[in-house]
């Protein structure tokens, strides 16, 4: 990569992990998955419980094989042949786990957490519950501010998530937000996450590759 692009991402990362800090968030950069496996050694204790939230960044970073391989109490929402209501289960028992792995739809410079949810059961343990929650971001998802996150979120990540789900909604259609208001609509919950009470149980690991939507 040219050094200047990279110079210039350096310079993106250090003013959003300082902003993170400066509300009780750690921000943490890797190069690649590999250091983000290595990282999660750091901070997830063998025998612990662990839940996930709907996330493509975790699968394809292989997280959720991490999850699957270690000496951890993986409640796994995406086991085969789980009912909807043990499925439900496992998202009311993610509120109590010793840590909460999801992504984010947006990191924003500022260093605030913006997402769009379907039913919550993503961002209701982020805000609330789990001891730790660590959020895995690829580089792409990293913009500048608030505005430029509802942007990326509604014209982009979240008709490509609706598109994955197979929802029948308008922007599975023409791809990009009409803000439908399709009962299949995935755009539910609007949570921007600022700060936290409890300094670092929030940790956000930005990799220097793309990942997810």
């Amino acid at each position: 990569m040219d050094e200047n692009i990279l110079w210039y991402r350096e310079k993106q990362v250090e003013r959003t992990i300082k902003n993170l800090e400066l509300h009780n968030m750690m921000g943490i950069y890797v190069e690649d998955e590999a250091e983000l496996l290595s990282k999660l050694s750091e901070f997830i204790k063998e025998d612990s419980i662990i839940g996930v939230g709907d996330s493509v960044t975790l699968k394809d970073t292989g997280v959720l094989r991490y999850l699957r391989q270690n000496k951890f109490h993986f409640l796994d929402k995406y086991k085969e042949g789980l009912t909807r209501e043990e499925k439900r289960k496992i998202y009311i028992q993610n509120f109590s786990a010793d840590t909460f792995m999801c992504s984010s739809n947006a990191l924003t410079e500022d260093g605030y957490l913006f997402n769009i949810d379907g039913n919550g059961s993503r961002v209701a343990p982020m805000l609330y519950g789990p001891k730790q929650v660590i959020v895995v971001v690829g580089i792409n998802k990293l913009v500048a501010n608030l505005e430029e996150a509802q942007k990326r979120v509604r014209n982009y990540a979240a008709p490509l998530d609706a598109k994955r789900l197979n929802k029948d909604t308008p922007c599975t259609k023409i791809g990009t937000c009409v803000d439908c208001k399709s009962p299949n609509r995935i755009c539910n919950d609007f949570v921007t996450i600022t700060g936290q009470f409890e300094k670092d149980r929030i940790k956000v690991i930005i990799i220097g590759k793309s990942f997810g939507y």
